[in-house]
């Protein structure tokens, strides 16, 4: 896996990729449009953040590369790439319990806030890369 150069794409299974932790100035996209959708990314070194439709997504601290992320009604799936361990911030329904799963491995439930705002720490340093899977219960 690598960073997404393009900062944002779109994958042929119909999911998106984007983000690049290997920048030292911020960069953007703003007005990326797939499946029907306006996204938008800012990514950096030192964080990672996703709109769609101008509300938010995803934020990583530290900065990110994110490969095919897919959001159902029911799931959030997608692998998360960096050389450093990172606390990732989702959106989804607001005081909903999730189970999530890193790698396969069961990691635990959490409910979302009043916001939705779901927040994981995630270990890629040294390993790289990590399987997310975030369903609701």
């Amino acid at each position: 896996m690598s960073v997404i150069e393009e900062l944002i794409r779109k994958e042929a299974d119909g999911g998106i990729s984007f983000g690049n932790y290997t920048l030292d100035e911020k960069s953007k996209v703003s007005d990326f449009e797939a499946n029907g959708d306006l996204y938008k990314v800012k990514t950096f070194k030192e964080i990672t953040k996703l709109e769609k439709n101008g509300m938010f997504v995803y934020e990583s601290v530290p900065g990110t590369a994110v490969m095919n992320l897919k959001v159902t009604e029911n799931e959030m799936k997608f692998t998360v790439e960096s050389d450093n361990d990172s606390q990732i911030t989702v959106e989804l329904e607001p005081e909903t319990e999730y189970t999530i799963f890193i790698d396969g491995q069961n990691a635990g439930k959490m409910k979302t806030n009043l916001g939705g705002k779901l927040v994981l720490s995630v270990e890629t340093k040294g390993v790289s890369s990590a399987d997310i899977d975030i369903k609701k219960c």
